[in-house]
């Protein structure tokens, strides 16, 4: 009786131990070319204001992930990408305070997007992948659906591209207004980004 739990409990172990390893197997990294900016209007000019710093976890079930992706295989498990606030970067130290008063950079550290669900149309030169998933900012989530990119790039990595056009007041945040309310930001921003995984 103990020698046939004992064999019971080796063997769920393993399988455990196993299936970890399938889930983490390969995380694709983020390369320090991507980059992320969001581009804005005001009633005096457009305005751009770039990510310092951009982080992703993204795990996948297969040793060759890039590959089996741009091949239009779902190799990709689950994704979570992370923007810590205080390095957004407008260029200009005024506006740096307003943006980062309006994305509420002292409350909430972070902007995140957490992969749901994803498809992908390949195609001969581009893939293209419809992504669903969950953003928050300023500590309001809500549902996203976004189209991207995807391409090959240099030393067997993944090029993953897009925009994403979202309305500030969606997720409880104050456009910025500057100069004594002479120059007002407008409340639908675009968020671009490029970013390569290897």
């Amino acid at each position: 009786m103990t020698t046939t739990r004992s064999r019971v409990l080796s063997v769920l172990g393993a399988a455990l131990v196993l299936g970890a390893w399938t889930y983490a197997v390969s995380p694709l990294k983020l390369s320090t070319e991507s980059r992320l900016w969001v581009e804005g209007t005001s009633t005096v000019r457009g305005w751009t204001c770039k990510a310092g710093v951009v982080d992703a976890a993204v795990e996948t079930a297969v040793e060759n992930a890039v590959p089996a992706v741009l091949g239009g295989e779902s190799a990709v498990k689950a994704v979570t990408f992370t923007v810590p606030t205080d390095k957004m970067d407008c260029n200009n130290g005024t506006m740096n305070g307003h943006m980062w008063k309006a994305i509420k950079a002292k409350e909430y550290p972070t902007i995140t997007f957490q992969l749901g669900t994803y498809t992908i149309a390949k195609a001969a030169d581009a893939s293209t992948a419809t992504l669903n998933g969950m953003l928050t900012i300023g500590g309001v989530t809500k549902p996203i659906t976004m189209e991207t990119k995807l391409t090959p790039a240099d030393n067997d990595a993944m090029r993953v591209a897009g925009t994403y056009e979202l309305n500030m007041k969606d997720y409880d945040l104050k456009p910025p207004t500057l100069m004594l309310g002479t120059m007002k930001v407008g409340e639908k921003v675009k968020v671009n980004f490029d970013l390569v995984l290897k």
